[in-house]
């Protein structure tokens, strides 16, 4: 995903207080970590820290480590249920109510879908319906059996699978968030490949602002927007996508029907949590732009800006656009 969120500038150090950065691969994504700090040695201490914790988060979710619970839910599909730790249990549980806010349009049992549409130039046509259908045939929320009690996870369906591509960056940057939090770091950023998470304000005393782009003309953002204390995130097609009969089809698929989703290329949300942000961006492009802004609507504290396959742009009810 191409980020388009642009980070505003930084402020002037004030009472000795400034921005330590630093920027590295995490859980196979770009990470740029910001901390308020003192000093050069404690603005280190504090990323240090953060990246400890997300390498942690990868650890617990990642369905390529084969000593991940993650990779022993999916190994014991359809045979038997799972015991994990209540923080995955947790997480799981929450991927669940958003699939259910979201009817089916975010699912982390996405990761049982056959890998049909490959949007590297190498296709020539449509698969045929028989095969869409067939791809996700062991997808589905539904399947993921909890038990709190003995805090165990099964999946029904044999080779079904859970993977949490659409949600694990953003609960890795809200973890190291906290941390820092708790230790003290008066304010920073967490910018996963464009899941961005804040908290408290720049040296100078403002807001932490991000641009918002157009991906049709990246060279100028239409809006400047404040982030207090929340998280925004950008799910975008316009890199990769193939076009069949006229029609523009974006890399995230629908998990419940197998066609990649159309009429959007880039979806961005404001939220207080960037788990959160992070499924509902990719749902918005599933949802369509009617749907997914009526869904936003309804949800308090958060909001979100689309950009159609036109370059026409919609927004929710409530946010506030500094436009430039």
């Amino acid at each position: 995903m191409v980020i388009l969120l642009v980070l505003a500038t930084l402020g002037l150090p004030v009472f000795g207080q400034q921005p330590y950065k630093r920027t590295l691969k995490l859980m196979g994504s770009r990470f740029d970590i910001t901390v308020v700090a003192n000093n050069e040695q404690e603005g280190n201490g504090y990323i240090d820290l953060a990246i400890t914790e997300i390498q942690r988060i990868e650890k617990l979710i990642s369905s390529w480590d084969v000593n991940s619970e993650t990779s022993a839910i999916n190994k014991n599909a359809g045979i038997q249920a799972v015991k994990v730790s209540p923080e995955l249990f947790a997480l799981i549980e929450r991927a669940i109510r958003i699939s259910e806010l979201t009817d089916g349009a975010f699912d982390i049992s996405y990761a049982s879908m056959d890998r049909i549409w490959h949007f590297d130039g190498s296709m020539t046509g449509m698969p045929s319906e028989e095969t869409i259908a067939a791809s996700v045939a062991k997808v589905g929320y539904q399947n993921i059996v909890l038990d709190k009690t003995a805090s165990t996870v099964f999946l029904k369906k044999q080779g079904m699978k859970i993977g949490f591509g659409a949600i694990g960056k953003g609960y890795a940057a809200d973890k190291a968030k906290a941390l820092l939090m708790s230790q003290g770091v008066s304010a920073g950023i967490i910018n996963a490949s464009g899941d961005m998470n804040t908290w408290g304000k720049q040296p100078d005393g403002s807001y932490w602002k991000v641009a918002i782009t157009n991906p049709m003309n990246k060279n100028k953002a239409f809006a400047l927007l404040p982030i207090k204390n929340g998280a925004v995130v950008t799910s975008g097609d316009y890199e990769k996508y193939v076009k069949f009969n006229g029609i523009r089809y974006a890399h995230i698929i629908d998990p419940r029907t197998g066609y990649p989703a159309h009429g959007i290329i880039s979806a961005t949300v404001f939220a207080p949590m960037a788990e959160l942000a992070d499924a509902l961006a990719t749902s918005i492009f599933v949802m369509g732009i009617e749907v997914g802004l009526d869904r936003i609507n309804q949800l308090p504290q958060i909001e979100c800006i689309i950009v159609d396959d036109k370059g026409n742009i919609h927004q929710s009810d409530h946010i506030k656009i500094e436009t430039e």
